[in-house]
């Protein structure tokens, strides 16, 4: 089996995969100091809870946007499961081109996103990742990463608005019951949950402007059904998007790694 470990900002989604399909799946807070031993113990815990084992696991593909953390989740891998992880880097190759001014400057997420939305969905393609930054990213119909772009994430947004604004209180983000609100909490909620609705229509219908054909929009990330459910930009929601790419690029490395080792040696 396939231990998939997505690191954020905010959350690190693992997800155990079984022949290409998801068997379990874990959302955690990330913690920028946690140990190699913190992280092996939390995980063979939760191996435990869904009736798995350590030995189950196989390979442990890694993708992080937290740079301090990657010594540990290496050393986890290695000290609990014996085995050495794939670690997507700037320069993994995935088959696909990237078409920016600094393809290097990619984030380890966003290629996955790309590379997970394009194998499933095809292109053209925009897909919204709604974690600690909105990302927004733009594949083409031949399967190229155009480029995207990134905005303030709805989580840390509202952390902001609460803690510069004393007498407004902390509100549950839920779909609001209407656009006008009749009390301060409603009218939170609908500030919130439309201005994000608003503010992802309008840069997708802006994007969309650039593709030669209409592109399909998937979302992803922790807010990305409660956005969903508003938006009239947003066709569907993956919500395991990025543990999908790290099975899907892991695969593509054992292929080539199965096809190397069949060319004969002179």
């Amino acid at each position: 089996m396939l231990l998939a470990v997505d690191v954020g900002n905010t959350n690190i989604m693992i997800g155990v995969f079984n022949d290409q399909k998801v068997v379990t799946c874990w959302r955690l807070a990330t913690d920028w100091n946690s140990t190699e031993d913190e992280l092996g113990i939390t995980v063979k815990s939760l191996l435990h809870h869904s009736r798995l084992s350590s030995r189950d696991i196989t390979a442990v593909a890694i993708s992080s946007v937290v740079p301090p953390l990657m010594y540990s989740l290496e050393r986890m891998a290695e000290k609990y499961f014996s085995v050495k992880p794939l670690v997507i880097r700037p320069d993994t190759q995935t088959g696909m081109k990237i078409l920016l001014d600094n393809p290097r400057e990619l984030g380890a997420d966003r290629m996955v996103n790309a590379l997970a939305g394009y194998t499933l969905y095809g292109g053209p393609l925009i897909i919204v990742d709604f974690g600690t930054a909105t990302t927004f990213c733009a594949i083409s119909k031949e399967g190229h990463y155009m480029g995207g772009a990134i905005a303030p994430g709805l989580g840390i947004s509202v952390e902001a608005l609460f803690e510069k604004a004393a007498k407004l209180p902390r509100v549950e983000l839920i779909r609001p019951p209407a656009v006008i609100g009749k009390s301060t909490i409603a009218s939170l909620q609908s500030g919130i949950v439309y201005g994000f609705v608003g503010q992802v229509d309008g840069i997708v219908r802006r994007m969309a402007k650039e593709f030669s054909a209409p592109p399909l929009v998937v979302a992803t990330g922790g807010f990305a059904s409660l956005i969903a459910q508003e938006s009239e930009t947003i066709a569907r929601v993956n919500p395991l998007l990025t543990l999908e790419g790290l099975q899907i690029i892991y695969r593509q490395q054992q292929e080539k790694t199965r096809l190397s080792n069949k060319i004969p040696k002179r």
